[in-house]
């Protein structure tokens, strides 16, 4: 096998690429910092306790697991950021009111989550703590339409479910917690058939699961829902916060999936999926998950979502090259500080290197400095132009 072929699924970022999701996550954490979202750093691998809190299952199978020879204890390497933003939440900034933290680094899984998903997703996120309220969720969606809608995806399809609904229905029903990882498996696939054969629930339980296969589309799919689905209190409520999400949005597509069960053991309220044009799965997930900071004594309120940069990248098309402006290789000392002058300012000065002068690769030398006289002046480079 050759030294430089790289496992399945994880593949090097080039530079055109690497440029443009650069720009993205600069411009990502710039505007979560408009909102108040402090930049935390959690790092690549901890112990797997602290990193699989309050996701369970979720991302158990998801995890690179080693074991650390200074320990002995079993360490993972992340799959998902979040059960690290709410360790520093809960322990290390242990603040009694409202905190509000964003992320950008990479997570690594198993398996790829789609045939033409990387093992290696670049994951940004946002979360905040400690408001139970609905304004909290209404912020984390919020922002995460502005997010992109700031670089350029106005399309967006926001999907919205709640895990209350499926919870207080298998809670109905003594059968429910026995087959509920099949019942999980039926509804992702939205398996009416499976859902029917499953035995010992009883006959309301598996009616109101069959019925939340149809409960998808627009915003009267919660009038259907409170017509159908069981009269209890935790489904009333959950459907009044879908209602009052719904009204309080900013968008002009909304769909309702009661079915999508997606982070079920992690969520815990509303839960959302964004969708794009020229994407079939989503481009950003989210919600709300209140447990994930019980294993660290403190489970406190917490919304948030999270994207994955090499996802979103594709979907914004080419970036423009770069202008840039060449210089010629000199010991000159006035050309070296007008060079460390133009690069203060922000300018890509490129020095071409001797018998290399007519390589551009990456950036577009649209100018180029040239000795005129006593001084070194900018002029704009021409097919022609020396270099």
């Amino acid at each position: 096998m050759p030294a430089w072929l790289l496992p399945e699924s994880i593949s090097d970022i080039l530079p055109a690429e690497a440029r443009r999701i650069e720009e993205l996550r600069r411009t990502l954490l710039d505007l979560f910092r408009t909102y108040g979202y402090e930049l935390v750093m959690p790092p690549l691998l901890e112990y797997t306790e602290s990193l699989l809190s309050g996701t369970g299952r979720d991302m158990d199978l998801q995890m690179f697991k080693l074991i650390d020879q200074i320990s002995g204890r079993t360490m993972g390497l992340r799959a998902d950021i979040t059960p690290q933003v709410a360790r520093i939440d809960a322990h290390l900034l242990n603040r009694k009111g409202v905190t509000r933290l964003c992320y950008a680094g990479s997570v690594v899984h198993t398996r790829p989550q789609a045939l033409s998903s990387t093992r290696e997703p670049l994951q940004v996120g946002a979360e905040i703590y400690g408001h139970a309220g609905p304004e909290a969720d209404l912020e984390v969606q919020e922002l995460l339409l502005a997010a992109l809608a700031r670089v350029g995806l106005r399309e967006v399809r926001l999907d919205l479910g709640h895990a209350e609904v499926l919870r207080a229905i298998l809670a109905g029903d003594p059968a429910g917690f026995v087959v509920a990882e099949e019942v999980y498996a039926c509804l992702q696939a939205k398996d009416r058939e499976g859902l029917a054969l499953l035995s010992g629930l009883a006959g309301t339980t598996s009616r109101a699961l069959i019925e939340l296969c149809e409960l998808y589309g627009g915003v009267e799919v919660i009038s259907r829902a409170r017509a159908s689905l069981p009269k209890l209190p935790r489904i009333a409520r959950a459907l009044d916060e879908l209602e009052q999400l719904v009204a309080d949005l900013n968008i002009a597509e909304v769909t309702i999936d009661l079915a999508d069960i997606r982070g079920y053991y992690y969520h815990t309220g509303a839960m959302f999926s964004a969708y794009c044009p020229g994407l079939p799965s989503a481009i950003a997930r989210g919600g709300r998950y209140d447990q994930v900071g019980e294993a660290f004594g403190r489970a406190r309120p917490a919304a948030g979502f999270s994207l994955y940069l090499r996802d979103l990248a594709p979907l914004l098309g080419q970036t423009a090259v770069p202008s840039a402006i060449r210089a010629p290789w000199s010991k000159d000392q006035a050309l070296r500080s007008l060079l460390a002058q133009l690069r203060a300012q922000g300018e890509i000065v490129i020095q071409a290197l001797p018998g290399h002068e007519h390589e551009l690769e990456e950036f577009h030398c649209d100018r180029v400095l040239l000795r005129r006289g006593a001084a070194w002046v900018i002029e704009p480079l021409s097919g022609d132009a020396p270099a």
